[in-house]
């Protein structure tokens, strides 16, 4: 619901390609596209590939040095141009003028993530006071409220008795004008109910139930769903379901696939509930990558890191998926402006996939204690300076980057065992041996949601133009670890 408030194909596998692409500058026709990219010879210092294109031609090219023929990427291709014609020309340039995605591409993609794609409805039990004036005097009515939004399929255990995991946002399942003591002690939805795209249905009143509040029937497409954990400060929700019930209504129906990256200009489509008017998708580009917005959930006003995006999402959408042309989930559309049409946002990534994955740990780790989103506290603030913008030729795009400086540091924290200090400059942190380089104030914030008990911990760092890596440290659940809300 709204509050106020690689390249374009960059990892193109060498194998039978998930998207159509037109090479307009090649043999094959105007209206044929790619169907497969394939290593069809080598004599150990060139890898020739074969490019088989829908109305059958075919185009060969070579690639020195050779590939496995699993990593050929679209760079790859544009290097092997170069080197073949002995022309110069940027990465940008050639996609422009030899690659274009055809519009077949978007709609096998749309098509693909209306099978990863759900509605969702969520019940409370509201109590509301009305007073009236003459005689003045207050009035209390308690019935139940239906809330609606959406949710992708985030990750399906085909096995007997497996569950599937469905991610929407928090605010789509928690209502703080829920009264909890008749709300089962709690805000969040005592029921909730999902449909996939193509088996629609909606809550119909029916009666009252044994509390003489409405009953409502949700009809044969229904699947129930179970809240497995939240975070109010990410905006994202986990539910689940059995995965038979899924595959009962669509047997096809499947978990998304996730982005490697996205970037500022990059087409994106949003797939959601807009309006109440069943599942719908909008296209539209990233218009920003890292805004900041304000937003009120739980009565407490917050600060939000959301993708802008000028697709036309409304209320409905939260919760929903928001995909690049190639069908892969960059974000989850949690907000807009009222007033804005054009201004519309969504939880990044990485955010919303290392609170996921968080909140899957915690609930399944045995310790009922433990449910919801649990991170590391490191001890500190931060600050940035020479904030700027790197752009990536061979990527054809750019990333702000910033340096990160400790600018205080609390006694006895994490921070502080490991021996830093303010104005350290961080360089990377390293958990369990992988780098982890920091290069903007929320890669910190993004990691240690990933960061689990018991394993290693260590920072790279800067002092006075000396580069440093921390000693070890093990973190420990109860010492190092915090539940988030």
């Amino acid at each position: 619901m709204k509050r106020k408030m690689r390249p374009v194909l960059l990892a193109l596998l060498a194998v039978m390609l998930a998207f159509a692409l037109v090479l307009a500058g090649c043999s094959a026709s105007d209206s044929a596209y790619v169907t497969s990219i394939e290593k069809t010879g080598s004599d150990g210092l060139q890898d020739i590939y074969t490019i088989t294109y829908s109305d059958g031609t075919t185009d060969t090219f070579t690639v020195t040095n050779g590939s496995d023929g699993e990593d050929i990427t679209i760079t790859d291709i544009w290097q092997a141009y170069m080197e073949e014609t002995g022309t110069e020309i940027s990465f940008s340039e050639f996609l422009s003028q030899y690659l274009t995605v055809s519009d077949e591409t978007t709609t096998l993609s749309v098509q693909e993530n209306l099978l990863s794609s759900m509605k969702v409805y969520t019940e409370f039990v509201v109590t509301e006071t009305t007073q009236s004036m003459y005689p003045p005097h207050y009035t209390s009515e308690t019935d139940i409220e239906v809330l609606q939004g959406s949710a992708v399929i985030w990750s399906m255990d085909t096995a007997e008795d497996g569950y599937t995991y469905i991610v929407t946002n928090y605010h789509v399942v928690y209502n703080d004008e829920a009264d909890t003591e008749k709300n089962g002690g709690t805000n969040i939805a005592r029921k909730i109910t999902g449909y996939l795209y193509g088996s629609e249905g909606a809550p119909a009143a029916s009666g009252t139930d044994e509390n003489g509040y409405t009953a409502y029937t949700y009809g044969d497409y229904a699947i129930g769903l179970e809240y497995v954990g939240g975070s109010v400060l990410s905006d994202i929700a986990v539910l689940r379901a059995d995965t038979a019930d899924i595959l009962a209504i669509n047997e096809q129906a499947q978990a998304v696939t996730l982005a490697d990256d996205y970037y500022v200009g990059q087409t994106v489509y949003a797939v959601g509930n807009a309006e109440g008017m069943g599942l719908s998708a909008v296209q539209g580009i990233i218009s920003t990558e890292d805004e900041m917005i304000t937003l009120s959930i739980d009565g407490t006003t917050r600060t939000y890191r959301s993708l802008r995006i000028d697709a036309s999402t409304h209320e409905g959408n939260s919760g929903g998926g928001l995909f690049n042309s190639s069908g892969e989930l960059v974000g989850i559309t949690n907000a807009g402006y009222t007033a804005t049409d054009g201004m519309n946002y969504a939880i990044p990534l990485e955010i919303a996939e290392g609170t996921v994955e968080n909140i899957l740990y915690y609930a399944n780790d045995g310790d009922e204690s433990t449910n919801g989103a649990c991170r590391i506290t490191l001890g500190g603030t931060v600050r940035t300076e020479n904030a700027r913008n790197v752009y990536d030729a061979a990527k054809g795009y750019g990333k702000v980057q910033e340096d990160v400086y400790l600018y205080t540091v609390e006694e006895g924290s994490l921070a502080d065992s490991l021996g830093l200090d303010a104005g350290d400059k961080l360089v990377s942190i390293i958990v369990n041996g992988e780098e982890h380089a920091i290069t903007r104030q929320y890669d910190i914030s993004d990691l240690i949601l990933t960061i689990r008990p018991n394993s290693t911990v260590q920072i790279r760092y800067e002092r006075e133009g000396t580069e440093t890596t921390t000693s070890e440290i093990t973190v420990v659940f109860g010492t190092h670890f915090s539940q988030m809300a």
